[in-house]
């Protein structure tokens, strides 16, 4: 039997959770109901069948300007920059732009800037083994990954934290409170756009082994990438490469402060470290949702959502189905034969950067469990709001360095 999405479906609410403990078993009591419950947004589709479904299926686009509308912005600046980027294409002018931009985005690529993601991580968590504490969010997760987009780019030291300060405004987009932070948002983008047409004009004249050269050498049956969408994907690259980086490791690390037996052990089997990342962002991800819109008529689970329909794909749900993993709440770094979780999204959209994500991880955690084996919670955790990108606001910690 067929309803439609405005009826006969379980509630979930979970944006005021004060921890994702308490998101989790949330969205656990509404997935047990069914797999698809109504949000405080919309429709949300919960079990990894659909989810990836949802994600795959070209009956459903990212929405245009991506949560702007549903804040009330449908015109001005910021949509219009918002209109610009890669996550708010679609079709044919999306599959051109990938087709070049996964020239630049290769495993070699990422591989290339693994040393420079030791000696940083290195050097950060160097700075606090004397004192035997530090908070992982403050002294070294909010420190880590500007230095290694600013590398990928080419952009020397000396501007890193000018990039920092940026990527803190343009980061406000995927809050809700974009209708009082669209000036400062505007403002960081078009100074970073302003940086980036020196920065692409004079690698033109003098390409280099970095990201940049190889989005300005990629080419596909003669199409290139124009100066403006150079632009834009320097500046999207910034935006999407650092928050997430900087709260996935902070959960990462929350996760194995709460599980110490799962971080001996990798001390013990540092051959675990592939499985220990995916295990933490299938476990504790920092992005719990991502949105779609139904471009035509679609049937789900005997569920009618009308072309036009706002569909919310519930990544963390689907990483905790217990139709599809084994004790979905354990964590486990030496969980078998798991499929792959959603964390990155799927189809068209899934994240370009996903394999200097693993890279970034893996090494930070290497470094922190070789130089920190006994590293514990030393103090009261808070955690930003569930929506959006989520994360610990604040992860103090105690440890005796390891020599």
């Amino acid at each position: 039997m067929t309803t439609t999405i405005a009826t006969d479906l379980p509630t979930i609410a979970y944006e005021h959770a004060q921890s994702p403990h308490e998101a989790h078993e949330l969205i656990r009591q509404a997935h047990v109901q069914g797999p698809i419950a109504m949000g405080p947004h919309g429709p949300e589709v919960l079990s990894y069948d659909l989810v990836r479904t949802v994600l795959r299926d070209d009956r459903f686009a990212m929405p245009r300007g991506l949560a702007l509308a549903m804040q009330g912005i449908t015109s001005g600046e910021l949509w219009d920059i918002s209109l610009k980027g890669l996550l708010s294409l679609d079709g044919a002018d999306h599959l051109r732009q990938r087709r070049l931009v996964s020239k630049a985005f290769t495993p070699r690529a990422a591989e290339r800037l693994r040393t420079t993601c030791e000696d940083i991580v290195g050097e950060l968590v160097h700075a606090h083994t004397d004192a035997g504490r530090c908070d992982v969010v403050a002294d070294i997760a909010k420190r880590y990954p500007i230095p290694i987009i600013c590398a990928m780019l080419g952009v020397p030291s000396a501007d890193w934290q000018l990039f920092s300060d940026w990527a803190d405004d343009v980061f406000k987009v995927f809050e809700w409170n974009v209708v009082n932070d669209e000036p400062d948002i505007v403002r960081a983008w078009k100074a970073l756009e302003d940086y980036l047409d020196v920065l692409v004009s004079d690698r033109r004249d003098a390409l280099g082994d970095d990201l940049l050269s190889d989005l300005i050498r990629a080419e596909v049956d003669g199409d290139r990438l124009a100066h403006d969408e150079l632009l834009t994907l320097g500046a999207t690259l910034l935006m999407a490469g650092t928050d997430t980086t900087r709260n996935q490791l902070a959960a990462a690390v929350q996760v194995f402060c709460e599980h110490p037996d799962q971080w001996t052990l990798l001390a013990e089997r540092p051959e675990l470290m592939p499985w220990a990342v995916e295990e933490a962002m299938r476990y504790s991800p920092v992005i719990f949702t991502t949105m779609r819109i139904a471009v035509q008529d679609v049937e789900l689970a005997g569920v009618h959502f009308p072309a036009g329909t706002l569909v919310i794909a519930n990544t963390a749900a689907a990483n905790r189905d217990p139709n599809v993993y084994e004790n979905p709440d354990r964590f486990d770094i030496t969980r078998e034969n798991a499929p792959a979780m959603l964390t990155f999204g799927g189809g068209i959209h899934y994240c370009l950067g996903a394999h200097l994500a693993r890279i970034e991880l893996a090494e930070a955690l290497t470094t922190m469990v070789r130089r920190l084996p006994d590293m514990r919670i030393d103090g009261d955790v808070a955690w930003k709001s569930i929506t959006g990108i989520s994360g610990p606001a604040s992860l103090p910690i105690a440890f005796t360095a390891a020599p």
